[in-house]
């Protein structure tokens, strides 16, 4: 049975833990990966992951909530530094792009994982917190005038699907080269499609 190492610090063990569970769920799958896989990889034991979790869904649960509250706090950051939803709406695609290149792991979790199949109490991405806020900087640019009137999630989709296609091309080795070299020109289709 792996040990905690004594050189990981106990209020590090937890962040250890949800680090090797989002390793494992992207390159197995959730249900491929096992508690004591995910001992093995946080190199702590099957026992401090049940001190720190009920189960290995209650790991899979922290994982999500944490990527979502992360992504929700970089968007409540966007909506107090700009005013205007087309600087809020490109500011979120140039965080979108930027964590997609630090972070392909929690971008993949986040855009393939079937989180239905196994986190059944938690709203589906696409209707997380941070997808509402889009959809609440897209609003506000329609009353505002910026974005012409229409049906709010068409014009949330205009905005960002072409950005999360981009995305998931990115992840899936389809587009080489990063993904900031193609933000102009996939910001300038996106506006142009909601504008008057």
């Amino acid at each position: 049975m792996a040990r905690t190492p004594a050189a990981v610090p106990p209020g590090q063990i937890r962040e250890r833990i949800i680090a090797a569970a989002l390793q494992l769920f992207t390159q197995h799958g959730y249900f491929s990966t096992s508690v004591p896989d995910m001992a093995r990889t946080a190199q702590v034991s099957v026992g401090s992951i049940y001190h720190h979790f009920k189960d290995k869904e209650d790991v899979a649960r922290a994982l999500y909530l944490g990527l979502t509250e992360g992504l929700q706090e970089e968007l409540a950051r966007i909506g107090q530094d700009h005013k205007t939803a087309h600087d809020r709406c490109r500011a979120v695609m140039v965080m979108l792009f930027k964590l997609t290149e630090s972070n392909r792991e929690a971008m993949d979790f986040m855009l393939y994982a079937k989180h239905r199949d196994f986190l059944p109490s938690e709203r589906p991405v696409c209707s997380s917190k941070p997808f509402e806020t889009m959809r609440e900087f897209v609003q506000d640019g329609m009353t505002h005038g910026e974005i012409r009137q229409m049906d709010v999630m068409v014009a949330t989709s205009c905005l960002f699907g072409g950005a999360i296609r981009l995305i998931t091309a990115r992840l899936d080795g389809v587009l080489a080269e990063p993904l900031p070299e193609r933000l102009d020109a996939v910001w300038e289709c996106a506006w142009r499609g909601v504008t008057a």
